[in-house]
């Protein structure tokens, strides 16, 4: 699986901004070493061979920030991939809004997008039905299904903003987000659970960003890179 695009971003980019990814998707816990490294030889077998990616161990904010520079355009392309990377499991967690703000900070970007994205945060409690375990509240009240539409407009414009622009990145999106909305599963790598996945379409409010992302680069790898993609549809 190799490409002859130049991509406008340097390795040690790439490097970065696939460990600032893997950061996120391990940010809710849920990973143990082992299956932090089952991750860690996907991304580098499969989704960027022949490239020396180093350890791609998790990476702190500042060092995020000093390995992809100060601009802006990479900066606000990485947050919307970090943002779409926490949102593909359908829960949107307080350790991964943690974390995104801190890269926001770093990165010296206003985190305009996780304002509005408080609101879906994921709080388990007893009195939560499985009914409304996915809807967003303002105010404490449950919003309907055109209420969050309606908030999380600017959220949804701002992430059909992301241009794909490497085959590696690409590769990261088509495996880390799931084909069709699935029913509720647990998604295995190599015989180990790698994550639980509840139903996307009922839980995310920006499951048709996701599907769309995983379109763009899909037909970015196709289209322009005339890559073989039938793995991963």
């Amino acid at each position: 699986m190799t490409s002859t695009i130049q991509s406008p971003y340097t390795q040690e980019q790439i490097a970065a901004w696939l460990r600032g990814l893997l950061t996120v998707a391990w940010a809710d816990g849920d990973f143990n070493p082992e299956e932090q490294q089952i991750i860690t030889d996907l991304t580098q077998d499969e989704l960027a061979p022949k490239t020396d990616l180093g350890s791609l161990d998790k990476i702190t904010p500042t060092d995020l920030a000093a390995l992809l520079g100060k601009d802006t355009e990479i900066a606000q392309n990485f947050l919307r991939t970090a943002v779409l990377v926490a949102l593909a499991d359908g829960v949107y967690s307080e350790s991964e809004d943690e974390l995104l703000h801190q890269f926001y900070q770093a990165l010296g970007q206003e985190a305009l997008a996780l304002e509005v994205l408080r609101h879906t945060l994921y709080r388990p409690s007893e009195g939560t039905s499985s009914d409304q375990a996915g809807m967003l509240e303002l105010n404490g009240q449950l919003l309907s299904a055109k209420g969050q539409r309606i908030l999380l407009k600017p959220v949804r414009e701002w992430l059909d903003g992301l241009d794909i622009h490497d085959p590696r990145l690409a590769r990261f999106l088509c495996k880390m987000i799931p084909s069709q909305c699935p029913f509720e599963r647990d998604i295995n790598l190599f015989g180990h659970k790698v994550v639980h996945i509840p139903p996307l379409c009922k839980l995310n409010p920006l499951y048709e960003q996701l599907v769309g992302l995983r379109f763009r680069a899909l037909s970015y790898l196709a289209d322009e890179c005339k890559e073989d993609v039938s793995a991963y549809i």
